[in-house]
């Protein structure tokens, strides 16, 4: 009898991680449904990276506010869940293998656990002040980026969810203290929950007991769950932000990705020893369709863009096509492929693991061409995204499609590419002419 807390416990572990797990591979299956493209150049820079704006947050502190609250968010989640550690081995072992929880508690000298366990409180509390901040900023002073109208419920229903877990989870872990120093001395550890103490001076130690139960096992199915609602979040980018800006883009911002098909033609039409008349070979390295019309048709590095977007509205702050009233919302662009991705996953899932054709894709019935077309190509928006996110790459194949594909550029842009190739420039006037402005005087 004495086993079954160790033994419902293992059994709420072994649930919540299985069912993260089974959503990772359905992550990872979703990613993966982009063609591939070679990401194995600039090694350092990419490590480089990765530990300068994943690690080291260093987007996110251009914008001070934020990035300082970020930050404590951040580094308090981390450090605070070393806590979880001692919590998931006395859940399995105490009354087990030892008589008490708090294993660390009689491993460790008594100064530095009190040491880890103040550190951990006077953080839980800093990151309540700033998840507090977080809410106020976001729902009374109502900060236009986080107001947009593709932030429809549950975009915003989701971000609030996330703020309301985080408070949770830190008043849990310091009732938690708080009622547990009743049995524990932890010397001077309870630097913030001992002013939570008198509230419970009134109660038996049983009860007390009871509470500081109660709050332990709420903190860890809290974070067991919080674990398995970020594949439905947009917090998922706290598992991705690594990966994504380790594969993100280390080319200049402003070089675009030639077609290679595309590129030998030409080079081929500029060859003089080439007979133009002759019955050229097939191309064989031509792809099957040019640009993208639907999530398959990008590269896993895109759709793993999409997964690891924030949704935190920088990239459509600084859109210039945005800021002048133009459709275009780079975030809307990321949230609308990630939306098509789950709605193709779904049908793989429900047709047995192959896709059956639902008569949908991104262009169009996600993406509008208004939007696309909207686009200055300035970077704005890869520049600001903290976490190396390249809406603009998107963008930028859908109109690839559009042009190759469908032939359906815009009139204006149609008239400069046959300017182009008729007089060698983007304006109408033959090669001839191009100086007669000088004699207009």
């Amino acid at each position: 009898m004495n086993y079954i807390p160790n033994i419902l416990f293992a059994i709420i572990l072994i649930a919540g991680v299985g069912f993260f797990t089974k959503n990772v591979k359905k992550l990872i299956r979703n990613i993966k449904l982009g063609h591939d493209v070679d990401v194995s150049d600039n090694t350092s820079q990419r490590w480089k990276n990765m530990a300068m704006i994943a690690l080291g947050q260093s987007k996110m502190v251009v914008r001070p506010v934020s990035g300082f609250l970020h930050i404590i968010v951040y580094l308090g989640f981390i450090i605070i869940n070393i806590e979880v550690v001692e919590i998931i081995l006395d859940g399995l072992f105490s009354g087990i293998l030892y008589d008490d929880h708090r294993l660390f508690m009689s491993i460790l000298p008594a100064p530095l656990y009190g040491f880890l366990i103040g550190t951990f409180e006077i953080l839980g509390l800093l990151v309540f002040v700033a998840v507090i901040v977080f809410w106020i900023r976001r729902n009374i002073i109502r900060i236009k980026r986080f107001w947009s109208s593709e932030m429809t419920s549950w975009p915003k229903n989701d971000a609030n969810n996330i703020l309301y877990i985080e408070m949770v989870l830190m008043l849990l872990f310091l009732l938690m203290n708080a009622t547990d120093l009743r049995f524990q001395a932890m010397d001077n550890g309870n630097v913030i929950s001992q002013y939570l103490t008198p509230l419970f001076s009134g109660f038996s130690e049983s009860t007390i007991h009871y509470i500081e139960r109660g709050a332990w096992w709420l903190h860890i199915i809290g974070i067991l769950g919080f674990l398995n609602y970020l594949y439905f979040s947009k917090h998922l980018h706290i598992l991705l932000a690594f990966p994504n800006t380790y594969f993100g883009k280390v080319k200049p911002k402003g070089e675009f990705d030639n077609l290679e098909a595309v590129t030998n033609e030409v080079k081929m039409m500029m060859d003089p020893n080439v007979d133009p008349f002759a019955a050229q070979p097939e191309n064989t390295d031509a792809p099957a369709k040019f640009g993208a019309s639907d999530v398959q048709d990008l590269s896993w590095v895109q759709l793993l863009n999409a997964y690891t977007c924030t949704e935190c509205g920088r990239c459509t702050s600084e859109c210039p096509a945005n800021r002048t009233g133009k459709k275009l919302s780079p975030r809307k662009i990321m949230m609308d492929t990630r939306d098509r991705l789950e709605e193709v996953g779904r049908n793989i899932d429900t047709n047995n693991g192959v896709f059956k054709e639902d008569g949908k894709q991104l262009l169009d019935d996600y993406i509008t061409r208004e939007e696309l077309w909207a686009c200055t190509t300035c970077n704005a928006c890869v520049e600001a995204c903290p976490v190396s996110i390249d809406p603009m790459s998107i963008i930028m194949d859908m109109r690839r499609y559009l042009v190759m594909e469908q032939s359906a550029a815009p009139l204006e842009l149609n008239n400069m590419m046959a300017n182009i190739e008729n007089n060698g420039a983007p304006w109408p006037y033959n090669q001839m002419d191009r100086l007669n402005w000088k004699n207009e005087n």
